[in-house]
C-alpha cells in the first residue's frame, strides 16, 4: 500500500488536509470521493514538495549521518523507537530535523511505521533513507539499516566536501577580481578622468572603454544590478527547463577541467547508493530507480531510468550501463563480474571505494589546474587596467621627448 497526501473540500466547504493509504493514486481518489470530498490536490507522500519555509535550515548529509549513528547506539541499548525519537529531537541543533523527528514520533505513537513517518517529510529524509528504514523494519534489523545509512551519508558528505573544496579557491579569486574591478571603476578611473580630458589628445581605445565603463558603474549602478539579477534569474530558469538542464548536463561531462571530476563523482555516488540499497534487501529495479532519482545530472538520471526499463525486460545491468556511454569502463566491468558471481552489492561497494579515491585525485588535479589559470586571469585583468590608465600618460611623455 502507498501513502498519499491530499487536500480536499468537504460538504461544508471547509478545506481538509491529510494522508490516505491506497493501492494507487486512482484508488486513493476513489476513497476520498466516496467520503464526499472534492479533491484539490493529491500526491505521493514520497514525492518532494516545492513548498516549505524558505528560511528552514537545510538538512545536510552530515546531519543525517550523525542522526543515523545516534539511532544505532540508542537502539542497540534496547531503547524503543519512540523513546529514541524523543531523545534525539531534544539533542539536535538543526531545527528542521528536530521538527521532523517530533512529527515522526507523533506518527509512530499512533501506530504508524517509522518509514511511513519519514515519508511525511520528504524534503528532510531522502528516498534512500525511507526505503532502507522500511526494509530494516520488515527484516527486524533496523539497527543494521541505520548503520549502513550512517556510512552512506558520511561518505556522501565527505565527497561533497572535497568537491566544494576544489571549487572554493577559484570562486574566491573570481570574487576578489570582481571587487578589484569595481574599486578601479568607482575610485581610480574617475581620479584620472579629469587629467585625461585636460591632456587634449586622442585617448587609446582601451582607456576610452574603461572611462565609459566607469561612468556607467558610477551613474547607472542600479541598471548594472538589474542586469546581473536578470542574468542570474534567467540562467536559473533556463537551467530548470528540460532543454537547459540537458545543456548544462552535457556541458558538465564535456568540459575539459570538470569532466573527470563529474563522471567519477557520479560513478562513486551510483555505486555507493546501489550497494547500500541492495545490501539492505531492496530489489534491484527499485534500487536503480532510487539511485536515478538521486542523480543531479540529467544525463545520468535519464540513463539510469532507461536502465531500469531494460533490466525489467531481462537485460543484465551491465549492458544498459555500457550503452549509456558515460560510466567508466572499469565500473561496467565490475558490475558484470558482480552479476556473474551473484554478489553485485559487494562489488559495488568496492567500486564506490575505488571511485571515491579517484574523486580525491580529481579534486587535487582540478585545484592544481585552477590555481595558475586564475592567476593568469587576474594578471590579464590587472594588465588591461594598467594599460588603460597609464597608456595615455606614457604616450604623453613619449610625445614630449620627441618634441
Amino acid at each position: 500500500m502507498a501513502r498519499f497526501n491530499y487536500k480536499a473540500i468537504d460538504s461544508s466547504n471547509k478545506t481538509r488536509k491529510g494522508t490516505i493509504e491506497a493501492a494507487n493514486r486512482d484508488d486513493a481518489m476513489s476513497k476520498l470521493k466516496n467520503e464526499g470530498l472534492a479533491i484539490t490536490d493529491i500526491k505521493d507522500a514520497g514525492e518532494r514538495s516545492g513548498s516549505g519555509g524558505i528560511f528552514k535550515k537545510k538538512v545536510k548529509s552530515r546531519d543525517l549521518s550523525v542522526l543515523c549513528k545516534q539511532m544505532v547506539s540508542i537502539l542497540n541499548a534496547g531503547v524503543t523507537v519512540i523513546t529514541a525519537l524523543d531523545m534525539l529531537s531534544e539533542q539536535l541543533d538543526n531545527t528542521t530535523l528536530m521538527e521532523a523527528l517530533i512529527e515522526s514520533k507523533t506518527y509512530v505513537e499512533k501506530g504508524g511505521s517509522l518509514a511511513d513517518s519519514f515519508r511525511l517529510n520528504p524534503d528532510v529524509f531522502p528516498p534512500i533513507m525511507i526505503n532502507m528504514v522500511a526494509a530494516g523494519e520488515m527484516s527486524g534489523n533496523l539497527e543494521t539499516a541505520f548503520d549502513r545509512l550512517a556510512t552512506h551519508f558520511e561518505k556522501d558528505d565527505a565527497m561533497k566536501g572535497k568537491i566544494k573544496g576544489a571549487l572554493t579557491y577559484p570562486i574566491i579569486v573570481m570574487i576578489v577580481a570582481v571587487l578589484v574591478i569595481i574599486l578601479v571603476m568607482v575610485v581610480v578611473i574617475p581620479t584620472f578622468e579629469d587629467m585625461f580630458m585636460d591632456m587634449g589628445v586622442q585617448l587609446p581605445l582601451a582607456t576610452r572603454i574603461m572611462m565609459a565603463g566607469s561612468r556607467f558603474v558610477v551613474k547607472r549602478w542600479y541598471v548594472l544590478i538589474a542586469i546581473v539579477i536578470g542574468l542570474v534569474v534567467g540562467i536559473k530558469l533556463f537551467k530548470s527547463s528540460k532543454t537547459g538542464e540537458m545543456i548544462f548536463a552535457k556541458a558538465a561531462i564535456n568540459m575539459p577541467l570538470f569532466k573527470n571530476l563529474v563522471i567519477k563523482s557520479n560513478s562513486a555516488s551510483f555505486a555507493r547508493t546501489l550497494s547500500t540499497l541492495m545490501a539492505a534487501g531492496i530489489p534491484m529495479l527499485d534500487a536503480i530507480e532510487q539511485v536515478a532519482k538521486m542523480m543531479s545530472n540529467k544525463i545520468f538520471r535519464d540513463g539510469l531510468m532507461d536502465t531500469k526499463i531494460q533490466v525489467a525486460k531481462g537485460q543484465p545491468l551491465s549492458k544498459p550501463l555500457r550503452d549509456m556511454e558515460v560510466f567508466p569502463t572499469m565500473l561496467v566491468q565490475m558490475v558484470k563480474i558482480g552479476e556473474e558471481t551473484g554478489n553485485i552489492e559487494d562489488m559495488m561497494e568496492k567500486v564506490a571505494d575505488l571511485y571515491e579515491r579517484e574523486v580525491d585525485l580529481a579534486t587535487e588535479s582540478l585545484t592544481a589546474a585552477m590555481e595558475p589559470l586564475t592567476m593568469v586571469l587576474l594578471a590579464g585583468i590587472v594588465g588591461m587596467i594598467v594599460a588603460a590608465v597609464y597608456g595615455p600618460i606614457i604616450g604623453m611623455y613619449n610625445g614630449i621627448d620627441n618634441m
